[in-house]
């Protein structure tokens, strides 16, 4: 098991930048895949970004260029470094972790707005 709490989410213009993080219980040295997911309102929730314990990054398609994510295993941090925020970025954004099932943060709020 492993718990996930995710923070840095908030009100941001078009254009601008937000750096998300997710804070697990226990160590995520061991976990291969760790990544974000968002969910519009409405809509599905969708993969915006992963990472494996390698450090290979993997992004959909409408954030490559401008959202990169990485990880600390001695911190037990996932971040998400999200530049040019667009108003179709705005979504709950949710941590996940693949560790003997899947496990999901609470989210927290990505509002891209003038």
């Amino acid at each position: 098991q492993v718990q996930l709490v995710e923070s840095g989410g908030g009100l941001v213009q078009p254009g601008g930048s937000l750096r998300l993080s997710c804070a697990a219980s226990r160590s995520i040295a061991s976990i291969y895949f760790m990544g974000w997911y968002r969910q519009a309102p409405g809509k599905q929730r969708y993969l915006a970004a992963t990472i494996t314990t390698d450090g290979i990054a993997n992004y959909a398609d409408s954030v490559k260029g401008r959202f990169t994510i990485s990880r600390d295993n001695a911190k037990n941090t996932v971040y998400l470094q999200m530049n040019s925020l667009k108003p179709e970025d705005t979504a709950v954004y949710y941590c996940h972790a693949r560790s003997l099932g899947d496990h999901w943060g609470q989210g927290t709020q990505v509002t891209v707005s003038s």
